[in-house]
Protein backbone atom coordinates (compact mmCIF):
# COMPACT_ATOMS: atom_id res chain seq x y z
CA UNK A 1 0.00 0.00 0.00
CA UNK A 2 2.81 2.41 0.89
CA UNK A 3 4.53 1.74 -2.42
CA UNK A 4 1.29 2.50 -4.26
CA UNK A 5 0.95 5.87 -2.46
CA UNK A 6 4.61 6.68 -3.13
CA UNK A 7 4.19 5.78 -6.82
CA UNK A 8 1.07 7.96 -7.04
CA UNK A 9 2.89 10.90 -5.48
CA UNK A 10 5.88 10.43 -7.80
CA UNK A 11 3.59 10.23 -10.83
CA UNK A 12 1.67 13.35 -9.76
CA UNK A 13 4.93 15.24 -9.20
CA UNK A 14 6.27 14.20 -12.61
CA UNK A 15 3.02 15.28 -14.30
CA UNK A 16 3.05 18.59 -12.45
CA UNK A 17 6.66 19.35 -13.36
CA UNK A 18 6.13 18.24 -16.94
CA UNK A 19 3.09 20.42 -17.47
CA UNK A 20 4.35 23.57 -15.77
CA UNK A 21 8.04 23.48 -16.63
CA UNK A 22 7.69 23.25 -20.39
CA UNK A 23 8.81 26.86 -20.89
CA UNK A 24 11.35 26.88 -18.09
CA UNK A 25 14.27 27.30 -20.48
CA UNK A 26 12.44 29.24 -23.22
CA UNK A 27 13.42 32.81 -24.08
CA UNK A 28 11.12 35.45 -22.66
CA UNK A 29 9.59 37.39 -25.56
CA UNK A 30 9.21 40.62 -23.59
CA UNK A 31 12.97 40.80 -23.03
CA UNK A 32 13.76 40.94 -26.76
CA UNK A 33 14.33 44.33 -28.36
CA UNK A 34 11.98 45.15 -31.21
CA UNK A 35 10.46 48.17 -32.93
CA UNK A 36 6.75 48.26 -32.07
CA UNK A 37 5.92 50.43 -35.06
CA UNK A 38 6.29 50.61 -38.83
CA UNK A 39 9.66 52.32 -38.50
CA UNK A 40 13.03 51.14 -37.25
CA UNK A 41 15.42 52.30 -34.58
CA UNK A 42 19.16 52.35 -33.96
CA UNK A 43 21.76 53.67 -31.53
CA UNK A 44 24.61 55.96 -32.61
CA UNK A 45 26.82 56.92 -29.68
CA UNK A 46 24.63 58.89 -27.27
CA UNK A 47 21.85 59.33 -29.85
CA UNK A 48 18.87 57.02 -30.32
CA UNK A 49 17.15 57.04 -33.70
CA UNK A 50 13.49 56.12 -33.24
CA UNK A 51 10.76 55.10 -35.70
CA UNK A 52 12.70 55.99 -38.88
CA UNK A 53 10.54 55.75 -42.01
CA UNK A 54 10.80 56.89 -45.61
CA UNK A 55 7.44 58.14 -46.83
CA UNK A 56 6.44 59.26 -50.29
CA UNK A 57 4.22 58.51 -53.26
CA UNK A 58 7.20 58.92 -55.60
CA UNK A 59 9.92 56.40 -54.68
CA UNK A 60 12.57 58.78 -56.06
CA UNK A 61 11.63 61.50 -53.52
CA UNK A 62 11.12 60.16 -50.01
CA UNK A 63 10.70 62.06 -46.75
CA UNK A 64 12.85 60.74 -43.89
CA UNK A 65 10.56 60.79 -40.85
CA UNK A 66 12.10 60.02 -37.45
CA UNK A 67 12.77 61.22 -33.94
CA UNK A 68 16.30 61.41 -32.56
CA UNK A 69 16.67 61.26 -28.78
CA UNK A 70 19.88 62.72 -27.38
CA UNK A 71 21.42 62.09 -23.99
CA UNK A 72 24.46 64.22 -24.90
CA UNK A 73 25.29 67.44 -23.08
CA UNK A 74 26.12 69.13 -26.40
CA UNK A 75 24.34 69.60 -29.69
CA UNK A 76 25.26 67.18 -32.48
CA UNK A 77 25.63 67.52 -36.25
CA UNK A 78 24.62 64.14 -37.61
CA UNK A 79 25.64 62.95 -41.06
CA UNK A 80 22.94 61.10 -43.00
CA UNK A 81 24.10 59.18 -46.08
CA UNK A 82 22.46 57.00 -48.75
CA UNK A 83 23.25 55.61 -52.20
CA UNK A 84 21.73 57.27 -55.27
CA UNK A 85 22.70 56.22 -58.76
CA UNK A 86 25.96 54.65 -57.62
CA UNK A 87 27.16 57.64 -55.59
CA UNK A 88 26.90 58.40 -51.90
CA UNK A 89 24.74 61.40 -51.02
CA UNK A 90 25.45 63.18 -47.72
CA UNK A 91 23.24 65.56 -45.75
CA UNK A 92 23.66 66.95 -42.24
CA UNK A 93 20.98 67.35 -39.60
CA UNK A 94 21.13 69.19 -36.27
CA UNK A 95 20.16 67.37 -33.06
CA UNK A 96 19.78 69.37 -29.86
CA UNK A 97 21.34 68.31 -26.56
CA UNK A 98 19.41 66.34 -23.91
CA UNK A 99 16.10 66.02 -25.66
CA UNK A 100 14.14 64.88 -28.68
CA UNK A 101 14.39 66.30 -32.18
CA UNK A 102 11.74 65.29 -34.72
CA UNK A 103 12.32 65.29 -38.47
CA UNK A 104 10.01 65.07 -41.47
CA UNK A 105 6.72 65.91 -39.79
CA UNK A 106 4.23 68.51 -41.00
CA UNK A 107 5.75 71.08 -38.60
CA UNK A 108 9.41 70.21 -39.28
CA UNK A 109 11.77 70.56 -42.21
CA UNK A 110 11.80 67.54 -44.47
CA UNK A 111 15.00 65.69 -45.32
CA UNK A 112 14.31 64.33 -48.80
CA UNK A 113 16.05 61.09 -49.71
CA UNK A 114 16.26 61.07 -53.51
CA UNK A 115 17.43 58.81 -56.29
CA UNK A 116 17.52 55.54 -54.34
CA UNK A 117 15.49 53.54 -56.86
CA UNK A 118 13.50 52.22 -53.91
CA UNK A 119 10.13 50.55 -54.18
CA UNK A 120 7.19 51.18 -51.89
CA UNK A 121 7.30 48.43 -49.28
CA UNK A 122 11.05 47.97 -49.71
CA UNK A 123 14.02 48.92 -47.57
CA UNK A 124 16.64 51.62 -48.15
CA UNK A 125 20.02 51.52 -46.39
CA UNK A 126 20.61 54.85 -44.63
CA UNK A 127 23.84 55.55 -42.72
CA UNK A 128 23.89 57.75 -39.59
CA UNK A 129 27.07 59.04 -37.89
CA UNK A 130 28.58 61.99 -36.06
CA UNK A 131 32.18 62.83 -35.14
CA UNK A 132 33.41 60.72 -32.25
CA UNK A 133 30.86 57.94 -32.64
CA UNK A 134 30.84 54.83 -34.77
CA UNK A 135 28.18 55.16 -37.45
CA UNK A 136 25.41 52.69 -38.13
CA UNK A 137 23.61 51.65 -41.31
CA UNK A 138 19.88 51.13 -40.90
CA UNK A 139 17.52 49.46 -43.37
CA UNK A 140 14.68 52.00 -43.37
CA UNK A 141 11.25 50.88 -44.64
CA UNK A 142 9.61 52.77 -47.52
CA UNK A 143 5.89 53.54 -47.20
CA UNK A 144 3.47 55.61 -49.25
CA UNK A 145 0.68 57.96 -48.19
CA UNK A 146 -2.07 55.37 -48.66
CA UNK A 147 -2.71 55.17 -44.92
CA UNK A 148 -4.33 58.26 -43.39
CA UNK A 149 -1.71 58.48 -40.63
CA UNK A 150 1.02 58.99 -43.26
CA UNK A 151 -0.76 61.42 -45.62
CA UNK A 152 0.73 64.51 -43.97
CA UNK A 153 4.28 63.16 -44.32
CA UNK A 154 4.27 62.75 -48.11
CA UNK A 155 6.57 65.36 -49.69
Amino acid sequence: MKSRVAASIALAAALLLGSTGCTFSANIATQKDYDPSDGVGAEVGDLAIRNALLIGDDPDELNLVMTVVSTADTDRRVTVQWQAGGERITEEIFVGANGRTAFGGPEQDQLLITGTGATIGGLVPVFFAYPGAEGVEVLVPVLDGALPEYELFVP
